[in-house]
């Protein structure tokens, strides 16, 4: 049986520099509270929404215009058995053009359907790329998504 990692894809007009920093701006997208930067490699930052989720993210891959990934290295989700399902998984973002438009496919490395948190992760994840980041990248203004 094979494991299957969330993903999602958005197709849009824009270039692949301007999907790369729409990317790179966590805190216009990603509803809740964020410290620090993801700008270069090995940065680091963290993300809380509310007492529900908390997590620290590392900057290990960047290839400008083509692909971010953030390892995450600490994660308390208080709403699953093991609050810490999320550490040591993978944030990837790639960017390709495709038909004249970029592609960028988002992917949660480790966010399985096995874990607890899957289906309600995958349902936030689905919102904040689908709907946050589209936003960032096509009309310049994250859309803020109030989660739970």
């Amino acid at each position: 049986m094979k494991t299957h990692n969330f993903t999602t894809t958005l197709l849009v007009d824009q270039s692949p520099k301007e999907v790369f920093n729409a990317v790179n701006q966590p805190q216009n997208w990603w509803s809740g509270e964020i410290e620090g930067s993801p700008a270069k490699l090995n940065d680091e930052f963290t993300y809380r929404y509310k007492e529900i989720h908390f997590s620290k993210q590392r900057v290990v891959e960047m290839i400008p215009d083509q692909k971010v990934v953030w390892l995450v290295t600490d994660s308390i989700i208080n709403y699953t058995e093991d609050i810490n399902e999320w550490t040591g998984t993978k944030i990837s973002f790639e960017i390709t053009k495709k038909d004249g438009k970029t592609e960028l496919r988002f992917s949660h490395i480790g966010l399985v359907p096995e874990i607890e948190c899957f289906d309600a992760c995958s349902g936030a994840w689905t919102q904040l790329v689908r709907q946050g980041l589209f936003s960032l990248i096509t009309t310049g203004k994250g859309e803020v998504i109030l989660l739970g």
